[in-house]
């Protein structure tokens, strides 16, 4: 077995004069790369953190030292002034400071805020699909709102860590990344506006996380997957044929349509003349919202129904009718949804197939993507008895790293 990581608790000790915050890695569980698009999606927190220990300075600058970067003999400190900070280049740790406090600026509070020196200790890997940045992010700004006692809330914390990553450093981020690390546990968040959270009731799950060692970039993603589907809304839009009723769901752009109301069977006839790829972004979004629809109803406790006029989710009733109890069907979905990834959305590589067939045999109930794809983590949903087994043949299949978590916390003061 390869580096097989521990979970730990804060690597800082608690005194009187510094602050110590965290938040949680998030595994993306359901509805992947559905968020931006403006549907629900289902986070679950991990118990793998980011760690923050912050202090008061004598001026109005503040300093953050990451403790990782400096083990990896990288340049690991950043200074920047309170009331005029710039960003430095692209894939600077230290922006992502920057950004928080520069929302908070814009919120009119740069006269409650004072330098601070800030060290920072992750167990999260970077580029894994585990949002790395959104726990930097929100651990950051859940210390700034103890130390200056701004009375944040999580929702409030969520939004300010996504408007740094997003409005302020460009990244086409959706909103699945903060919120699951501010919130914790496992959520439904409605990704369209006024964001509604709605905590899940499933506490006993265990999960087997799986880093490839491929680093990936949600920035490279994201916007080429936006493109394909802006295309093939435009040419639905600009389709005589089409009727109305239909065209008054769609829209030009990627998080215009009520995807939520749209059946494929009602565009299937249409979507046949588009190109094959972009005609096949737009089936993923519609299969993957149906299928966490009916994941929702098992983590609620409801018997989900067999699909009405769908013949599209025939397949997926099929392979779930029989399953004997939940764990079954909801690791089932999560097949089909990494198949929906890999097939109709061509996110997956060689090398993820490999580990996720590999944890599969060993036992999982089920194991997708985490993330954006192309690299990063899988998450495998798992019987607590088999997760060592997962876990060692997740890692004997060429994996970098790998941890056993349960259901995480949200963003703390320690």
């Amino acid at each position: 077995m390869k580096n097989i990581n521990s979970i730990s608790e804060t690597p800082f000790t608690k005194n009187g004069s510094n602050i110590i915050a965290s938040a949680p890695a998030r595994a993306d569980f359901l509805n992947t790369h559905q968020d931006y698009k403006g549907l629900p999606v289902v986070p679950v927190a991990l118990n793998l953190r980011t760690y923050m220990c912050g202090e008061f300075g004598n001026d109005d600058v503040f300093e953050v030292n990451s403790l990782d970067l400096q083990m990896a003999g990288e340049k690991f400190q950043d200074r920047f002034p309170i009331g005029s900070i710039e960003y430095l280049g692209k894939g600077w740790f230290g922006n992502y400071f920057r950004a928080i406090v520069k929302i908070l600026e814009k919120r009119g509070l740069s006269k409650k805020l004072r330098g601070m020196r800030i060290h920072v200790k992750s167990q999260i890997p970077i580029a894994s699909g585990l949002a790395s940045s959104a726990a930097l992010e929100v651990a950051f700004a859940t210390l700034l709102n103890e130390a200056f006692k701004l009375k944040y809330k999580e929702r409030d914390l969520a939004e300010i860590a996504y408007q740094a990553e997003n409005a302020e450093l460009g990244i086409p981020c959706g909103r699945l990344d903060q919120y699951g690390s501010a919130f914790g546990g496992i959520i439904k968040l409605d990704c369209k506006f006024p964001y509604r959270v709605e905590k899940l009731p499933a506490r006993n799950l265990t999960f087997v996380i799986l880093n490839s060692g491929v680093k990936h970039s949600t920035a490279e993603i994201h916007p080429v997957r936006q493109k394909e589907i802006n295309e093939g809304l435009k040419n639905l839009m600009e389709y005589s044929r089409l009727p109305i009723k239909i065209k008054n769901k769609l829209g030009y752009r990627f998080d215009e349509p009520e995807w939520e109301k749209i059946s494929e069977e009602e565009l299937e006839e249409y979507l046949k003349p588009l190109r094959n790829d972009v005609a096949d972004r737009i089936r993923f979004t519609l299969r993957m919202q149906k299928s966490t629809e009916i994941a929702l109803e098992i983590l609620k406790g409801i018997k989900p129904k067999p699909p009405k006029k769908e013949p599209s989710m025939n397949p997926l009733w099929q392979r779930i009718k029989n399953k004997s109890h939940n764990l079954q069907i909801l690791g089932e979905i999560m097949n089909y949804q990494h198949e929906l990834l890999r097939d109709l959305y061509k996110v997956s590589l060689t090398k993820l197939e490999k580990i996720r067939d590999a944890t599969l045999q060993a036992g999982a109930y089920g194991t997708k993507i985490s993330g954006a794809g192309m690299g990063g983590s899988l998450i495998s949903l798992v019987n607590s008895e088999k997760c060592k087994e997962v876990l060692e043949a997740g890692m004997a299949a060429g994996a970098t790293q790998g941890w056993i978590s349960g259901i995480g916390e949200g963003a703390k003061i320690h």
